[in-house]
C-alpha cells in the first residue's frame, strides 16, 4: 500500500444548468470528499491506495463505496452504519467562478467514526498516511480518530501528510487554528493554502508560514498559491514553483486535492520536493478543466504524454 487516507465522502448533486438553485430542476449525481478525491487521484496515477471511512447502510452509501472502489481504491476498511445516514451536498454550477456549496452532513455516519474503527496493521502497510483538517471538525470522536491514526502511523514509521483544508462552516476560526496547528506539528508534511497558513501561524508571507510550521516532526511544508503555483520549504532547501496556465477554468473545487495527490505521487516515486510540487501543479491544473470534484484528475499515461521532461522518469 502506498497511501492510506481517512475521511468522509458524500453524495454530490450538481444542477445541469448554471445559475441559482431556485431555478434548477434537474441534478447530476456523483460524489465528493477531500480524502477520497486524493485517493482517486493517486489511483489514477498508478498507486495503491486505501480509503478508511464510515457510510450509511443505505443506497447512497453503497453508491459512494462502489464508485470509489471502481476507481481502483481499496475500500475494505469502510464500515456501514445502520443507524446514521450517508451525507449529501449540493454544488452550484458556476462557470469559472467559485460555486456556492450547501452541505447536509450533520450527524452523518462518518461523523461517528471512532479510534476503534482503525486497523493498525492496515495503516502500517502504507508508506504514507494522508489526513485533512476536515475530519477532526466533524465531531469529537472524529478528532480522536485522527489523533489515533497519527499515533499508529508514527509507531509504524509511516509518514503523515496533512492538508489543513479548513472549513469554517464546520467550526470557528479560533478552534480550527488551535486544533489544526497542533495536528500539523505531529505530521511530516504540511500542505496549507496561503489563507490557511495565515490562520495557522498568524503570518502572511509563504516564507514566514513555512518557517513557522517547520518545527517538531514537520520536515516539509508546501504553501499552495493558486494560479501562482506554490512555495516549498524543507530544513535544507526552499523555493517557488510556477503554476500551470489554465485558459478556461470550469470548476475550481477539487484542485487542491489533486495537488495533494500529485505531490504524494512524486514523493512515492522518490522525486525531489521541487519535482513533486511540479507534478502537483500539473494534476491540479487538470482538475480545473472539468466539472466535478475528481472527474478531471489525469491518468499517469496522460502525464507521461503531456508532461514536462524534467518531471518524467
Amino acid at each position: 500500500m502506498d497511501v492510506v487516507t481517512i475521511g468522509e465522502s458524500m453524495v454530490l448533486f450538481t444542477p445541469d444548468s448554471a445559475g441559482s438553485f431556485c431555478y434548477a430542476g434537474k441534478f447530476d449525481k456523483t460524489i465528493g470528499g477531500a480524502e477520497s478525491n486524493v485517493a482517486i487521484a493517486l489511483s489514477r496515477l498508478g498507486h495503491k491506495v486505501g480509503w478508511i471511512s464510515r457510510l450509511g447502510d443505505d443506497d447512497f452509501g453503497i453508491y459512494v463505496r462502489n464508485l470509489i472502489r471502481g476507481e481502483g481504491v481499496d475500500t475494505s476498511q469502510v464500515l456501514f452504519d445502520e443507524n446514521n445516514q450517508t451525507a449529501v451536498f449540493f454544488k452550484e454550477r458556476k462557470n469559472g467562478g467559485e460555486p456556492k456549496v450547501y452541505y447536509y452532513r450533520k450527524n452523518s455516519a462518518a461523523s461517528y467514526m471512532t479510534a476503534d474503527d482503525l486497523n493498525e496493521d492496515y495503516i502500517a502497510r502504507a508508506k504514507f498516511l494522508h489526513i485533512t483538517g476536515i475530519t477532526p471538525a466533524l465531531s469529537q470522536t472524529c478528532r480522536e480518530t485522527i489523533y489515533h491514526a497519527i499515533k499508529l502511523a508514527s509507531r509504524n514509521n509511516v509518514k503523515v501528510v496533512f492538508d489543513p483544508n479548513i472549513r469554517l462552516k464546520l467550526w470557528t476560526q479560533e478552534e480550527a487554528g488551535n486544533v489544526l496547528k497542533d495536528i500539523a506539528s505531529l505530521c511530516d508534511v504540511v500542505l496549507p493554502g496561503i489563507e490557511e497558513g495565515e490562520i495557522l501561524t498568524g503570518k502572511s508571507s509563504p516564507e514566514e508560514i513555512a518557517q513557522t510550521l517547520l518545527q517538531g516532526r514537520t520536515n516539509t511544508v508546501v504553501v499552495k498559491l493558486g494560479k501562482k503555483g506554490a512555495y516549498f520549504a524543507t530544513k535544507t532547501e526552499s523555493g517557488y514553483v510556477d503554476g500551470q496556465v489554465v485558459e478556461n477554468i470550469v470548476d475550481p473545487i477539487g484542485a487542491g486535492d489533486g495537488f495533494a495527490g500529485g505531490f504524494l505521487s512524486g514523493l512515492i516515486r522518490q522525486w525531489s520536493v521541487k519535482e513533486s510540487v511540479e507534478l502537483a501543479n500539473k494534476v491540479a491544473a487538470y482538475a480545473l478543466t472539468v466539472a466535478g470534484d475528481a472527474e478531471g484528475y489525469p491518468y499517469w499515461s496522460q502525464i507521461q504524454s503531456n508532461g514536462k521532461k524534467e518531471i518524467l522518469r
